[in-house]
């Protein structure tokens, strides 16, 4: 490692400001008040301690329960297709970090979080969001978080689709989510989400 290298792993605000230069800048992610939260937000409080010292490197980064925490660029993707509002009632579906939804909190009116398994499992019932953020990719979404979107709300989230995995953008119209490709990049898969195995002979 160069001591350069070394002084940025060693220092989170330098590695912090080395993200956004290196990683969300030359990707396109250059809005005002997304670069403030990503500069704002100490990425290292939300991994284990073990990977505080890498907490910024450009790729996921595991967590318990077999969930890792999505790069910096795919959440400030995320963000940036999500356009938050400040009306707007927000949801996050959480990959068992709260980086999401700390970097979130300030740009809507309310925001609500859920783990995965229970966004998977429950039926309708939070109250409906008018935007909603799954912190991962998914191959199904299933009916009752669905319902959770409000008429005219938007989604936002990583979709499997063979063995690649797109940032898609959905808005509910009559009643139906249309989901409109934004990327084409490395999301962490979801198991919870996974679509139901059919029978095959």
């Amino acid at each position: 490692m160069t001591v350069a290298a070394e002084r940025i792993a060693a220092d989170p605000v330098i590695a912090r400001r080395s993200m956004i230069d290196s990683q969300l800048r030359v990707s396109g992610i250059n809005e005002d008040w997304l670069i403030a939260a990503f500069a704002r937000i100490a990425r290292e409080d939300f991994v284990p301690a073990a990977a505080r010292g890498h907490a910024y490197i450009d790729r996921a980064i595991p967590l318990d329960g077999g969930h890792a925490l999505p790069a910096p660029l795919v959440q400030a993707l995320m963000l940036q297709a999500a356009a938050p509002r400040a009306e707007d009632k927000a949801l996050v579906v959480g990959c068992g970090s709260e980086y999401l939804a700390t970097l979130l909190r300030p740009m809507v009116a309310t925001l609500d979080t859920v783990s995965a398994a229970e966004a998977a499992a429950q039926a309708s019932g939070m109250g409906q969001h008018s935007l909603i953020l799954i912190d991962g990719a998914i191959e199904a979404l299933p009916a009752g978080l669905a319902a959770e979107l409000a008429e005219g709300g938007r989604i936002v989230a990583g979709l499997v689709e063979g063995s690649l995995t797109r940032l898609v953008l959905g808005r509910k119209t009559a009643g139906a989510i249309a989901l409109q490709t934004i990327a084409e990049i490395g999301i962490p898969v979801l198991g919870e989400f996974a679509r139901p195995k059919s029978w095959s002979f």
